[in-house]
Order: structure tokens, then C-alpha cells, then sequence
């Protein structure tokens, strides 16, 4: 990565020839949670940094992990990295990456941790809803821009987790063995766009062991492949807690060691470090390199240097950053289901006129009489008033505001909707007790299903859920057996979608499948809106004549979900991984190789997501692109044109033929096949978001260059393209494409 930053390159010698040992040792570990120690002698500042993806984290003192709690820190909420991915949209991507940066600069913050970009590889891994896809071509072309938008901020984006850092059970020690192969076609090709084509500031690395190293100490992850083979010049970060050695780590290119604990000096970068280098078991020329990286980031943000007065100062909790996470949010949304509703026609939109109406029924307490009483809806479902945003572990922010579903709905109908709520399935509340901060004890050994389900207090709670989820039931089927609209939004939430722990299984929570199928047999029209960060089986689904689908969204979530729900805006949200039937059709239930403690081996190679279920003929629940829209759109008139040297330009004419403007993503897979290695089926290698009026038609236009045809080739230790046919698939999901053959040659 190179820049125009090389012009300080003799500067930032000029500093470090004047840099005591004691001192660049205080730049390259912390001295505060989230902050390094300043040379203020030299005028060299300390570098600040915050969580998270969704927002800029709440302030905490240096040495503490409970929250100063003043009024200053409340920020935007945004959406999580698979919501945003969701969206199928580059620019949307750039601009949550912009309101990100300018956020956390306004926060005066000079590195933001995140975009999370780790493949999903398994859909339980409780991290999953900050990471963006099971698929690294979708991956890497959101995480470019995203990054471009947070560093026109002149703030540090931070991509992590580097690298196949793809569990929690265990996360600070399991070792993950991937082939060769495997490595370079799913799992990294997010983080070389990210260095190569984001031009990313900085780079955490993961707390797992890779191939028997810890992240920290992989020469291969952090030396070969970064450094040497990718030209990254930036900031490598552990993350926090991810060092358990002094003179192997600091042999790496890891530049910056962070921590949860308050212990500073004892760091495996502080004292142990200028320890080893006065005894002269590590070289002061590598303390020198990580520096030197540190120095050349603050140039790049205008921290140091002869353009500090031009550093852009940011803003947060602005009305522009509310916009756009309400577009992001209206475009995150995934319409899963739309079936005919009792009274014909399609389900969903609902009509909002209806909903505040008047109607004249029987009254039997009066004999008979009419009376007037307006149109009920009931909003069933905990989920439907849950705030979101303080949750999810280092994803946790306060939120200036958060709108629920309920509220949403509330503030679209007012007063003359008849709108009521019941929480529908019950969720035990939390134990006060005096226990250590999460995070503070975030680096002891997590493992799925630690509790004991002998013991007198499983036994008591199992108790407590049975009677309260009874009598939440009852309630919930009381209230919508008197609605003429039902509403129920469930899902998940931050006790499932956690950093730290992993779900035991894929099933929804709380009892919710009962209640969904109780209301669906009181209303058959029930809507059903699920809101969470990972997939869930649904076994109800087919009886559902209207499912939603969303991601933690954001602020603005129950202002998008409402627009949708009553045809104010279109749906065009697709998902980015795959929502298989049940569990145990997932590549890793079957080879058993997650949430194991000591060793997991990625023993179904490339055969993530799609490519697992389509190579094994599994027919998911949805497909990996799916989602469907309140207008219809035709494609015609697909062609190709091959060039020499491996370029194939496809374009398809895209025609609005429904009613409502609406957007489709148009999705190209390529299929190789004649090939000397096992290739999936087909892997997605470019798409684009149309937007289109009723009866307008716009020609889609994508390029497919080299790297479209390409696997990488262990002997040659490169990606390859061999001559011969390939099939070039057209669509709008993975199941639903159109095909044709190609000869690409070189």
C-alpha cells in the first residue's frame, strides 16, 4: 500500500532518531483501554482509539471498564455489518463507512475497530451479525468502499479479524487448521481488498492460534502473506488481549499490543519488551519498524506533520447520519415471504387506510345493537419494543435514540390506529449480582453450554420459564383472537448475537415457534417480522403468508420496518448468506469441525455457504441472494462478449414490469467446467443494484476480469485460470439464474 504519505518517510526518521527506547516503547502498546502514550516533547500525540462497527463506542476511563456515563457520548446508531450487506449496495456501504468516520472523529477518535469482514462460516458463531457474508466476493467489494468512506474522515478504519477467526467458543486459544487453498479463496481475499484496494490504515489480528501460532506470533499471516507478499505499510493491532509472549510477537509485524486489563507496564510490549531489547534478545530495529508504522499512520491523519490544521474535525448525532441510516435500514430489509392473504390478493403491503379505519360490528353486550369501534392490530412479540443498541459486547454503543417496531408503527398511524401490545414469549430477566464487567473478564476460556443443567438454579429457571411462558402465551392468543391485523416480531437479540459466546443451536428462542404457529391458526394473515443477526430454523415458515427478515438495522429500524410494512417504500434487501432448513444440513454440523475447544479443522475447504449446499444438492430455506420485492422485473436480452487475456463483459436489459419503483440486484455467478481441481457449482463474481421505475428498463452492464475464472493453485502457489468453458449464470439469488456457456481464453 503506498501513498502519498512516502513524502514523510524522512520526517518520521528525523523523530525516531531522536526517540528514546522508554519512549517508543510507550507508542506501541497501551497506556489507557483504548489509547497509546503521547511524546509530548516531540509533539507526537497518543493514538486514540474506540469501538465499534455499529457506532462509536461509549467513553470509559483509562483504567476502568465501567463507563464514565455522561451526556457526551450518546452517537448514531448504525447498522451492523450484515445488515449493511444485506443491501447488496457499494454506495450505501461507502457512505455507512463515511457517517462511521466522521462520527468517530467527531468523538475525537483517531481509529475506529472495525469493519469486522470474517467469512460466516457457521451460521451459530455469535459474532456473525458484525461480519458481513459467507461469501468473500460480496465481503471484500462492501468492505472496500465502507473503508474509503471512514478514512475520508481522516480517521483509521481497523479491519479485523485477521485471520479465520470464525468461533467464540474458546476464541483465545482454539487452533484452526485451513489447507492452503481454502485460505486464499475464502477466507483472505476479504483482507487483500481491504490492504490492496481500501487502502486500509490498520489491521487487527485475531486471538485465535492459526496452524499452531497464535495470530499474534504468525510470521506466515502477519510477515509472508501481509507484509512481503500484499506491501501492507500500516498499522497492525492485536486486539485486545490477543498477546501471550513478548519476544516471538515482537519478531512479527505486529506493531501495536492493546489489552483489557489495566496493568500497563506489564504488558508483553512494555516493560517485559524494553527488557528484552537492553538484554539484547530482541532488536531495537524492530521496536523501530513498528513505530515507524505508527508514525506513518498519524501523517496519514494529518496528526503530525505539516497539515495538522487541515484535519477534518467530524460531527456526530447529525440529522444528514440519521438519513442515511434510514436509507441503509429501508434497503437492509428482506422480504422472505408474500403469499395471498383471506381477502386476495398479496399479503403485504398493508394497507393503511384499512388499518385506521372504522367498521360497524355487533355489539352483544347491547343486544345486538351496531356500533362503530375502529380497525385493531395487534403487535405481539418482545422484539417489537427491545432496544437493540446497548448490546452485542464491543458492539454495544448508547444510541441517541433507537425506534422499535412499536414505536414505528405508532408513529406512521397515530392516534386513530387502535394499536395494542402484548410481549408474547418471555425472556428471564438477567440476576443482579456483583460480578466483574464482561469485558474485563473477556479473556478467560469461553465454551458453549458452560451451565449446568442439574443444578438447583437450572432447575428453578426451568421452572420459572415454564409458568411465565404459559401465561405470556395465553395473553398473546387472547390479544389476537380480538385484532383484525396481527403483528408479531420476534427473533433474536443480544443474549444469542454476543461477542464471547456462541449459540448452542439454531433454533429460535424463548418458545416463539409455538406462539407463531398458535397465531398463525387464530390469523392466518399474521405477519411475521424476525429481527436478529444470524439465521434461524423456521419450521412455521410455509404456513406464514408474510416473513421479514431484518438485521439489527439501526437507529432508524422501526421507521424502515414500518415504511415496508405499509408500501411507503419497496423492499430490495437480499441476503448474504445462505438460511439452510435446519442445523444439520450446514457443512460444519456434518464434519463436526465447530465449537470444538482445541482444534478445528476446516475440513469442508472451499464448500462454505453455497457452494456447500449446492455441491451436496441441500435445498436451503432461502437462498444465498434471495429476497423478493412488491413489483416484478424481467430480464432480457443477456448477452457476453469475450475478450483476450480472460475479460467477459455481461450485460442483461433489467424491466420494472410491476406497479411500484423498486430496485433488483442483478447477480452473475461463474461456473468452471473442465477444471483440474474441484470447483464449486458456481461462485458469485459480480453483481449490481438497478433501481427502476414501473415500466422502466435500464441495461445492466458488470465485468468479469481475470480473477472471476481463477483458483488458487498450491503448486504453483498462485490463482490460475485454465482455458476451456466456463457458464456464466444470470439471476437474482443463487437458485435462480439463467446460464451460459463461454470460452475463455488467455
Amino acid at each position: 500500500m503506498k501513498d502519498k504519505s512516502q513524502i514523510y518517510e524522512a520526517q518520521i526518521d528525523e523523530l525516531l532518531s531522536q526517540l528514546t527506547l522508554e519512549e517508543k516503547i510507550g507508542m506501541i502498546h497501551g497506556n489507557g483501554l483504548f489509547r497509546t502514550k503521547a511524546v509530548e516533547r516531540l509533539g507526537i500525540p497518543r493514538l486514540v482509539t474506540s469501538d465499534g462497527p455499529m457506532g462509536v463506542r461509549m467513553e470509559f476511563p483509562d483504567d476502568s471498564w465501567y463507563p464514565i456515563n455522561k451526556s457526551d457520548d450518546y452517537v448514531s446508531y448504525g447498522p451492523s455489518n450484515s445488515a449493511l450487506a444485506a443491501t447488496w449496495n457499494t454506495e450505501l456501504a461507502y457512505e455507512t463507512g463515511k457517517v462511521l468516520g466522521e462520527e468517530a472523529r467527531g468523538r475525537g477518535k483517531d481509529m475506529i475497530l472495525g469493519p469486522g469482514i470474517n467469512i460466516k462460516r457457521d451460521p451459530l458463531c455469535g459474532r456473525n451479525f458484525e461480519y458481513m457474508s459467507e461469501d468473500p466476493y460480496l465481503t471484500q467489494t462492501m468492505a472496500v468502499p465502507y473503508i474509503k468512506g471512514v478514512q475520508e474522515n481522516d480517521v483509521s478504519a481497523c479491519v479485523k479479524h485477521y485471520a479465520v477467526n470464525n468461533q467464540e467458543t474458546n476464541r483465545m486459544a482454539v487452533d484452526t487448521l485451513v489447507d492452503e487453498r481454502t485460505l486464499r479463496e475464502i477466507y483472505l481475499p476479504g483482507f487483500k481488498a481491504a490492504v490492496q484496494e481500501g487502502g486500509v490504515y490498520s489491521l487487527m489480528d485475531a486471538y485465535n492460534k492459526f496452524r499452531g501460532k497464535y495470530c499474534s506470533e504468525s510470521k506466515e499471516l502477519l510477515d509472508d502473506i501481509l507484509r512481503d507478499e500484499w506491501k501492507y505499510d500500516g498499522v497492525v493491532v492485536s486486539d485486545w488481549g490477543a498477546v501471550h509472549s513478548t519476544k516471538e510477537t515482537a519478531e512479527t509485524s505486529l506493531d501495536l499490543e492493546m489489552s483489557v486489563t489495566y496493568n500497563f507496564d506489564e504488558y508483553f510490549y512494555a516493560n517485559p519488551l524494553l527488557e528484552a531489547v537492553r538484554n539484547g534478545e530482541v532488536s531495537e530495529e524492530s521496536v523501530d519498524a513498528k513505530v515507524r508504522n505508527i508514525l506513518r499512520l498519524m501523517f496519514r491523519l494529518k496528526m503530525i506533520g505539516d497539515k495538522v490544521d487541515e484535519r477534518k474535525p467530524g460531527a456526530y448525532n447529525t440529522r444528514e447520519h440519521q438519513d442515511k441510516i434510514l436509507n441503509t435500514a429501508r434497503e437492509a430489509i428482506v422480504l422472505l415471504r408474500n403469499e395471498e392473504c383471506t381477502e386476495g390478493g398479496k399479503l403485504l403491503p398493508l394497507d393503511q387506510k384499512k388499518l385506521v379505519s372504522r367498521k360497524t360490528v355487533n355489539d352483544l353486550a347491547a343486544d345486538g345493537a351496531k356500533v362503530n369501534r375502529c380497525h385493531k392490530i395487534a403487535v405481539i412479540g418482545h422484539n417489537a419494543e427491545h432496544l437493540h443498541a446497548g448490546g452485542g459486547g464491543s458492539a454495544e454503543i448508547k444510541a441517541l435514540y433507537e425506534i422499535s417496531p412499536l414505536m414505528g408503527l405508532k408513529m406512521a398511524l397515530g392516534g386513530n390506529a387502535d394499536i395494542s401490545y402484548a410481549q408474547g414469549y418471555y425472556i428471564p430477566g438477567k440476576k443482579s449480582v456483583n460480578e466483574v464487567n464482561w469485558q474485563e473478564a473477556s479473556l478467560e476460556r469461553q465454551v458453549m453450554g458452560q451451565e449446568n443443567p442439574d443444578s438447583p438454579e437450572q432447575i428453578a429457571l426451568r421452572k420459572e420459564i415454564a409458568e411465565n411462558r404459559k401465561k405470556f402465551l395465553e395473553e398473546a392468543c387472547a390479544l389476537a383472537k380480538e385484532a383484525d391485523t396481527v403483528i408479531f416480531v420476534g427473533g433474536l437479540n443480544h443474549d444469542y448475537d454476543v461477542e464471547g459466546r456462541d449459540r448452542a443451536d439454531m433454533k429460535l428462542p424463548y418458545g416463539q415457534d409455538e406462539l407463531i404457529e398458535e397465531l398463525v391458526k387464530i390469523n392466518p394473515d399474521t405477519v411475521v417480522i424476525m429481527v436478529a443477526g444470524s439465521p434461524v430454523e423456521m419450521p412455521w415458515r410455509d404456513k406464514v403468508r408474510g416473513l421479514i427478515w431484518c438485521y439489527y438495522a439501526g437507529m432508524e429500524t422501526g421507521t424502515a420496518l414500518t415504511e415496508i410494512l405499509l408500501g411507503k417504500v419497496n423492499p430490495s434487501g437480499k441476503l448474504p448468506e445462505t438460511f439452510p432448513v435446519v442445523y444439520e444440513d450446514t457443512a460444519t454440523y456434518k464434519n463436526g469441525q465447530f465449537g470444538r475447544e482445541d482444534v478445528v479443522e476446516y475440513q469442508e475447504g472451499i464448500f462454505v455457504g453455497y457452494r456447500h449446499y449446492e455441491k451436496e444438492e441441500i435445498k436451503p430455506a432461502y437462498s444465498f441472494g434471495y429476497g423478493l420485492t412488491y413489483t416484478d422485473f424481467t430480464f432480457d436480452n443477456l448477452t457476453l462478449m469475450s475478450e483476450m487475456g480472460g475479460i467477459v463483459t455481461v450485460s442483461v436489459d433489467v424491466r420494472n414490469v410491476g406497479t411500484m419503483a423498486g430496485a433488483e440486484v442483478v447477480q452473475c455467478y461463474v461456473a468452471d467446467c473442465e477444471c483440474s481441481v474441484e470447483r464449486p457449482v458456481k461462485e458469485l463474481k459480480a453483481y449490481s443494484k438497478v433501481f427502476l421505475q414501473p415500466g422502466e428498463c435500464k441495461t445492466v452492464t458488470m465485468t468479469l476480469n481475470r480473477e472471476a475464472f481463477a483458483f488458487y493453485d498450491v503448486v504453483s502457489r498462485e490463482f490460475k485460470v485454465e482455458t476451456g468453458e466456463f457458464e456464466i449464470y444470470v439471476g437474482t439469488s443463487s437458485d435462480k439464474c439463467e446460464k451460459m456457456p463461454v470460452r475463455v481464453s488467455l
